[in-house]
């Protein structure tokens, strides 16, 4: 059993991320690097000011652009878009630990007569004009479908078969242009020894270990209780979970760890032990102001975020306007080792400009000069990433 400060856990949890003291990844390699690290980043396709997955990379990543996440994804194809944490990308090789999810998908095709010859008609389109989105698509056939392991379903012909076959893995997204998806056959990009791997851990506890593992691993500290950190683990109910981290202590691969003023046990990695002995040592790490993604990791439990930086944070972007505290798109800022805030960023890409429409500090912040620099900078560095010449604010 590890005791940490409250201080220290927080100071853990963002070294962790890259996100306190100097960058920690640089450029496409430290991209990589980052998304091996924590196993999966979340995708969302609404774009204000970056996807999400373009702003939990720019918080961390030195020198990153939006390129860089493409090129790995599109042309190195050392990423992929697979559901993992809900729509998400994953590194490449861990392409055969989902296996089980695309075997239900194509058991769950059979329960639709249609579905064999309209995955025909894909495939012959497929061979005979390459890459195509549904929207270039019009199949034969019509009948409402609900997708194994996408939580979408639709009447549209053309992409329920199109997102069949994605689910089934014998299509990838091949690229994407703004939302729309364009898909290619997955055996073209996928390396046989991957592609065709059978499921690595057949046993399901032992599926769900790993998986525990990882999304213990994405966020850096997690507790036994239920959270948003586990969705999409298909059967881990609370039953389960306690066995996963029964098993896992038991076998060294976690460890437990307790903060001051917090009833609930965290787990950390073993691995990770060298990082808690370095924030043991108090260190002084340089303060960095960076906006943080609303389907951060570091934030997918937002319960565990109030306990430890008591910053309580919901993304509005689903509820009514009139019932929203902030805004449509608000980002969480951090400065050092404390959230001392959100910010409403806009980009109005035809005039190149960042628009800052506001900034609402947490009740016990002062923006003094220094974080009003630091904060300058943030910006700066959020208007570069986003290929704007100018930023229009009066709230720094």
């Amino acid at each position: 059993m590890i005791q940490l400060t409250n201080r220290q856990a927080r100071q853990f949890l963002l070294m962790k991320h890259g996100l306190l003291g100097e960058y920690q990844f640089t450029g496409k390699q430290g991209v990589l690097d980052f998304v091996r690290q924590v196993g999966c980043i979340q995708f969302d396709p609404i774009d204000v000011c970056g996807k999400n997955a373009e702003l939990v990379l720019q918080s961390r990543i030195k020198g990153f652009t939006k390129n860089m996440l493409d090129e790995l994804l599109y042309q190195d194809r050392f990423l992929i878009d697979y559901p993992d944490k809900n729509l998400a990308i994953i590194p490449i090789e861990d392409w055969p630990y989902f296996e089980r999810y695309r075997q239900a998908a194509r058991q769950h095709a059979k329960r639709y007569p249609e579905m064999e010859g309209l995955t025909a008609q894909v495939r012959t389109h497929i061979q005979n004009h390459g890459t195509l989105s549904s929207d270039e698509l019009k199949l034969d056939g019509d009948f409402t479908w609900q997708s194994a392991i996408h939580w979408s379903s639709g009447n549209n012909t053309s992409r329920s078969v199109l997102e069949q076959m994605y689910s089934t893995g014998e299509l990838i997204i091949h690229h994407k242009k703004g939302t729309r998806k364009y898909y290619d056959i997955a055996e073209k990009y996928i390396p046989p020894n991957l592609l065709n791997a059978p499921e690595p851990l057949e046993d399901e506890l032992e599926h769900h270990k790993w998986r525990v593992l990882r999304r213990i691993g994405a966020v850096g500290l997690l507790w036994n209780r239920a959270s948003d950190a586990w969705l999409n683990i298909w059967g881990l109910k609370a039953e389960q979970r306690n066995e996963v981290f029964r098993q896992l202590l038991h076998e060294d691969r976690i460890v437990a760890v307790t903060v001051e003023q917090m009833k609930d046990t965290l787990y950390c990695r073993t691995e990770d032990l060298p990082l808690i002995e370095a924030v043991l040592q108090n260190p002084s790490p340089k303060l960095r102001c960076e906006l943080i993604a609303p389907l951060d990791n570091l934030i997918w439990d937002r319960k565990l975020i109030n306990k430890l930086f008591g910053f309580d944070y919901t993304w509005e972007i689903y509820t009514p306007a009139i019932k929203r505290k902030f805004g449509y798109y608000v980002l969480p800022l951090l400065y050092g080792e404390s959230f001392i805030g959100r910010a409403e960023v806009i980009v109005e890409r035809k005039a190149g400009t960042l628009v800052v429409k506001n900034i609402w500090y947490e009740n016990d912040i002062k923006p003094t000069k220094q974080l009003r620099t630091a904060l300058n900078n943030c910006f700066q560095n959020f208007a570069l990433f986003n290929g704007c010449e100018t930023i229009s604010t009066t709230l720094i």
